[in-house]
């Protein structure tokens, strides 16, 4: 049971309502971390800002779902690890991609960098080295890839503390940990 409000039609205000009908309308659905977040208003629609800005960005879907994968498995967000299982999933990634993308790399060459990068940022609150930086550079990342992955990272980080706060019931199919919280 979450320990923040989930949000329903029945208790949305108008506001809240609109937000939903709208995620409802894009995705066929409403994750239940979103309506944990529609307790703000606010913060929801800086969320949704932000989570289309960056979509929208250079990042191939796949690489910002390996992040996202390797993040949840890091910072420890069952309910993350689980959401974004099914949206790599349906992203074209495939149960091995996956389960090295949790590990912290991946099959991929070029976005093994960039799992390793990303997972680095969080680890060390952004303090990378030159040496990361430059790897990134060599793999083919731009100034504005590594932008980018930062923005993830961050966007990313903000659903694992949501999702370990609130201790939202999970509403994909439910994916354990590798390790222990």
């Amino acid at each position: 049971m979450s320990r923040i409000t989930v949000v329903t039609n029945e208790s949305a205000s108008a506001e809240q309502r609109a937000l939903l009908d709208a995620i409802h309308g894009q995705l066929g659905m409403v994750p239940n971390f979103l309506k944990v977040l529609a307790n703000s208003p606010a913060a929801l629609k800086a969320f949704l800002g932000l989570h289309g800005i960056a979509g929208a960005g250079s990042l191939s879907l796949q690489t910002r779902e390996r992040i996202a994968l390797a993040l949840a498995e890091q910072n420890s967000c069952e309910y993350c690890l689980s959401a974004h299982s099914a949206i790599g999933g349906q992203a074209g990634l495939n149960g091995d991609e996956i389960l090295a993308n949790r590990a912290g790399s991946s099959q991929d060459a070029k976005a093994a960098v960039a799992v390793r990068f990303a997972r680095s940022l969080a680890e060390h609150k952004g303090e990378v080295t030159t040496a990361e930086l430059v790897e990134m550079r060599e793999a083919g990342y731009s100034d504005a890839d590594i932008v980018e992955v930062i923005t993830h990272v961050g966007m990313n980080i903000l659903t694992n503390i949501l999702g370990k706060a609130s201790r939202v019931e999970i509403d994909f199919p439910k994916v354990a940990l590798q390790r222990a919280a």
